[in-house]
């Protein structure tokens, strides 16, 4: 008894473990608490709506050098949120990866690709008519996943990787947090994802590549439940009053996210274990879709009234309800996710005006009635302007931020489709 006595106060006093991994930096905590007329009632409930910041201002030396220095705000590693199209970035990545590790003489991301079905559950590809040449290819792929985000684009490089061979190359390249188990919106029952789809690379109708059917030899399964809320619609539009269980869903960690963003944008800066292998060319590309606006994309041509510059440009700009064009002096380079409540930005702004560059990272969760899959989620009336908002909080800090050199930031300025 005695020897439980002082286990008993220690978990009275640490009612999670997870509350024991959470980091905050006192000075960014004290930046948010500044402007209590934007964030005053989320500081307020940090814990219920999930907030996690992770905000890394960069400096330069007299040689165009980046160097780092990172802040934290509720940054939990083990907090677990759905990371909703986050996981589209490092699909795109393995995707590449992989063009460039199979050596086959002719393959290219923009070689044509097409996917065929061989199990249950799945579905062909053997066309795309908002491509220029008709047909599908992994950069067309890329390139609406990073424009307006993708759900089938998506689930095609996860074919054409395989489920265990995406999850791990990930791992072994130290992103530790992730876990890809399904699809994305395809309602399939859970085993079927550990199937992906016979994809056969064809130029001039001669195939240079092709590989069958393949089953995942491992259960990307959370090993234990992730209980949400209070209760969950079913596929079939029944209403269960019990928590959802996320263990079957998409993990990926925030600071794994901020991680991969720089050592997409910034290789050498970090470890090599992290970085990809990827080519000058593919990075340009990955440059110039991840910051890519809808209305400047010829195919597919995107409408600019269903989709706003700021579609999935979360940070600073407030996503899909701002109307307004984002200013041409602004990018940003980023990929976004919604779902469940979720929202989450992952993004490295850039104003060539102002000279200033800043990575930010955020995610918050907006779900008041804590029931899941009813569509009724506070994303415009909370969710969006936070993160505008946090978004505006930083930009106009790095505005008076003093800094030693004025960094050359041309590797950014790209040429757009239109």
């Amino acid at each position: 008894m005695k020897l439980l006595l002082p286990l008993l106060l220690l978990l009275l006093a640490c009612p999670s473990m997870t509350n024991a991994q959470t980091k905050t930096d006192k000075w960014l905590a004290q930046l948010l608490q500044k402007n209590p007329e934007k964030f005053g009632k989320l500081l307020q409930h940090p814990e219920k709506y999930e907030i996690q910041i992770i905000y890394t201002q960069i400096d330069r030396d007299k040689n165009n050098k980046p160097s780092f220095k990172t802040f934290q705000y509720q940054v939990n590693p083990q907090q677990y949120f759905n990371p909703a199209s986050t996981v589209k970035l490092p699909a795109t990545l393995m995707a590449l990866e992989k063009l460039n590790t199979l050596q086959v003489p002719g393959l290219t991301k923009e070689t044509t690709m097409l996917t065929d079905s061989a199990y249950q559950g799945q579905t062909k590809v053997l066309a795309d008519p908002t491509s220029a040449t008709g047909f599908p290819s992994v950069a067309h792929y890329i390139k609406k996943i990073l424009v307006t985000s993708d759900n089938d684009a998506y689930n095609r490089l996860y074919e054409f990787i395989g489920q265990e061979p995406l999850n791990e190359g990930l791992k072994a390249k130290g992103y530790s947090s992730i876990r890809l188990p399904i699809r994305l919106t395809t309602f399939l029952p859970i085993e079927l994802d550990r199937y992906t789809n016979p994809v056969r690379f064809l130029e001039n109708g001669r195939v240079l590549y092709q590989q069958g059917l393949v089953k995942s030899s491992k259960d990307y399964k959370n090993p234990t439940p992730i209980l949400k809320g209070i209760g969950n619609y079913t596929n079939d539009d029944k209403l269960v009053m019990e928590p959802r269980d996320f263990a079957y869903s998409n993990t990926f960690a925030l600071d794994d996210q901020h991680l991969m963003l720089r050592a997409v944008l910034f290789p050498e800066s970090v470890p090599e274990q992290h970085r990809f292998r990827l080519t000058q060319e593919d990075y340009r590309f990955l440059y110039q879709y991840l910051s890519q606006l809808p209305r400047e994309t010829s195919h597919p041509a995107y409408a600019e009234k269903e989709y706003p510059d700021a579609f999935v440009k979360y940070l600073l700009f407030g996503g899909p309800t701002r109307k307004e064009r984002i200013p041409a002096n602004i990018r940003i380079f980023n990929k976004i996710g919604q779902s469940f409540g979720y929202l989450t930005d992952n993004a490295y702004i850039v104003d060539f005006d102002t000279k200033i560059e800043f990575l930010l990272s955020a995610t918050v969760h907006v779900n008041e009635d804590q029931i899941y899959n009813d569509g009724k989620y506070e994303y415009d009336s909370i969710g969006f302007p936070f993160l505008r908002d946090l978004g505006q909080v930083i930009y106009d800090h790095e505005l008076k931020r003093k800094r030693k050199h004025v960094p050359n930031l041309s590797t950014f300025q790209l040429q757009y489709d239109k």
